[in-house]
């Protein structure tokens, strides 16, 4: 872990202002309670139940297909999420950057699993050098060009580097993101790389999290054409000698459709086979997009339960400038909404009672920078409009970009009483 550990304070967005910086483990003792009122919203915050919940529903559905998990760190950029997911026996961390990749091995991620191409002499050199520095460190990249490999190789020559960088090939589909199209042009990669002086070949990578449509024919059909020729050009590679090693990484799956390509990843080829899932988004779900993703996983599964969702941003309201709105004091940099916009899913009265369900009828159609538009039905009882000074609590759609706009997030019981705190270092 890194030698200095942040403490949080007041330059934090929501820390109570003029009160000392303290240490993680000095939050609790606080007693900081959200629905009296304790922090300024608007605050994103982190249900301690729902998390822990995921957290093991995750690890006992890899721990029952004998799959390892390298969730994507981008999700959270926390440490402290990291941590605990690597103590729930997660196998390493996926990271999108070297940059990510570096924060990760700062805070002592043993496996760096960056699910993306490196390719710059910059990274390069920054990849080099974490090695350098901890010489027990596994790191892992994707390849996906001809390219990309001549690249590689002329940084390495050029900077006398005597190593071979562990790849994963990557198969990718038209239309989609990175990733070789074909299996000839998959053949020739894999080839090069087998050659290289540069590069070993770990394994294979694929990407189906961006075709899910909540069809379950569609769904299954698009995964099993994408796992079929990940099967195909691995059994070629091994009939060739191109794998490094003996043991050879499968790795897939995003937060929506997971369970398919669960059902591919340690094929019978001869070989040790690790399979490893990068779902990220799990740990604190969402209450839109991976809801309506995951119901569809629980009808696959005949599962009544699946994750539930621990992240939401609490607000207050501000202003009733007209019948019929009401303005939150959160907005576009606090909130995700490249997805879905955020929608109201309890509130609390400004005197602190408990939270309440919001009236069917609201709903949030508009955010500015610092402001969202909560509308409601005028004809409803008063006694269903929103109040001035009522704290609303919102459910988000992709916990991704929520989190990168906090510097740090409580976490909460269930009475939202602040128990622990994270970090993110975007």
């Amino acid at each position: 872990m890194n030698n200095q550990p942040p403490t949080f304070g007041p330059h934090l967005k929501g820390f109570p202002a003029g009160h000392a910086e303290l240490p993680r483990e000095h939050i609790a003792e606080q007693g900081w309670q959200l629905l009296r009122g304790d922090l300024a919203l608007p605050l994103a915050v982190i249900k301690q139940s729902a998390l822990r919940h995921n957290l093991h529903w995750m690890c006992d559905f890899c721990a029952q297909r004998s799959l390892h998990l390298a969730p994507h760190g981008k999700t959270s950029m926390s440490p402290e999420l990291w941590q605990m997911q690597l103590d729930a026996g997660a196998w390493g961390i996926s990271f999108a950057t070297v940059f990510q990749a570096a924060v990760g091995a700062r805070h002592g991620v043993p496996v760096l699993l960056i699910a993306n191409q490196v390719i710059q002499r910059a990274e390069l050199d920054a990849l080099a050098l974490l090695h350098a520095e901890r010489p027990a460190l596994r790191s892992l990249f994707l390849v996906d060009s001809l390219g990309q490999v001549d690249q590689i190789e002329a940084w390495a020559a050029a900077r006398g580097f005597k190593n071979r960088l562990e790849v994963l090939l990557e198969l990718g589909m038209a239309g989609q993101r990175t990733g070789c199209r074909t299996a000839e042009q998959a053949r020739h990669i894999a080839q090069r790389i087998a050659a290289s002086p540069a590069l070993r070949l770990a394994g294979i990578e694929c990407y189906e999290g961006t075709t899910a449509t909540c069809d379950h024919a569609k769904d299954r059909a698009t995964v099993q054409h994408l796992m079929d020729r990940v099967d195909a050009i691995a059994r070629e590679a091994i009939a060739c000698g191109w794998f490094a090693q003996d043991e050879i990484i499968f790795t897939a799956g995003g937060s929506a459709i997971f369970d398919l390509v669960a059902e591919r990843l340690t094929p019978q080829l001869g070989r040790p086979v690790r399979g490893v899932l990068r779902s990220g988004c799990y740990l604190t779900h969402d209450h839109q997009r991976y809801t309506r993703y995951l119901c569809c996983v629980g009808e696959r599964l005949n599962l009544r339960e699946t994750l539930k969702p621990a992240l939401e941003v609490l607000a207050c309201v501000q202003s009733q400038p007209e019948s019929g709105l009401a303005l939150l004091s959160m907005g576009k940099r606090d909130v995700s909404y490249d997805l879905d916009l955020p929608q109201p899913v309890w509130r609390s009265h400004s005197n602190g009672g408990a939270p309440q369900p919001v009236p069917s009828h609201w709903r949030i159609d508009a955010l500015n920078d610092q402001h969202a538009y909560l509308r409601y039905d005028p004809a409803a009882p008063e006694a269903e409009w929103p109040r001035l000074g009522d704290t609303v609590a919102s459910g988000i759609s992709h916990p991704c970009t929520t989190f990168d706009k906090w510097r740090w997030l409580p976490v909460v019981d269930d009475t939202y009483r602040v128990v622990d705190a994270v970090t993110t270092w975007f």
